[in-house]
């Protein structure tokens, strides 16, 4: 049976930068729990990220930006977070390797988990398209990446490949 990523934010888990969580009820996720099929991960805690913690955006670029060292993510007071956010991202990575997933859902707008969308570096909750970082590692890995709205489109490509 294959496996899904999912931000641990979009599961109830309060882990987000302000302490809380962006849970989805969705009677899929709640398939997906039952058949035991979720692997759980918030990046930035795994990299060892405090709860709570500034809230940080990448800075002039996106999340593969981020990758190629063209760009950096940056908490509200100015403080580069970069390495932070990497280390996350090959976590994340790991556990898709250790547990042969490759699909992922993903809280939308976030430096490190933003599927299509992401905020643009101002902190003025402008949005740019873009990946988060973990999003675009993975991307870059064969890992077919989706976000909390396009579940319906995960659960399809998670069972065209469970032959």
């Amino acid at each position: 049976m294959r496996k899904i990523l999912m931000s641990a934010c979009l599961l109830g888990k309060r882990v987000r930068y302000d302490g809380g969580s962006l849970a989805v009820t969705d009677r899929i996720v709640e398939r997906w729990l039952s058949e035991g099929r979720v692997i759980s991960v918030c990046p930035e805690v795994e990299a060892g990220m405090s709860i709570p913690r500034a809230p940080a955006e990448i800075l002039e670029g996106n999340g593969d930006d981020v990758l190629s060292g063209e760009a950096d993510v940056v908490e509200k007071g100015g403080e580069k977070v970069t390495p932070a956010f990497l280390a996350g991202a090959c976590v994340a990575l790991d556990l898709c390797n250790r547990f042969n997933i490759n699909v992922a859902v993903l809280a939308e707008f976030s430096p490190s988990c933003g599927t299509s969308s992401i905020y643009d570096g101002s902190f003025s909750g402008k949005k740019i398209a873009g990946m988060g970082v973990t999003a675009a590692l993975l991307h870059r890995h064969g890992v077919r990446v989706f976000n909390q709205y396009e579940i319906t489109e995960a659960d399809k490509a998670v069972h065209a490949t469970s032959g």
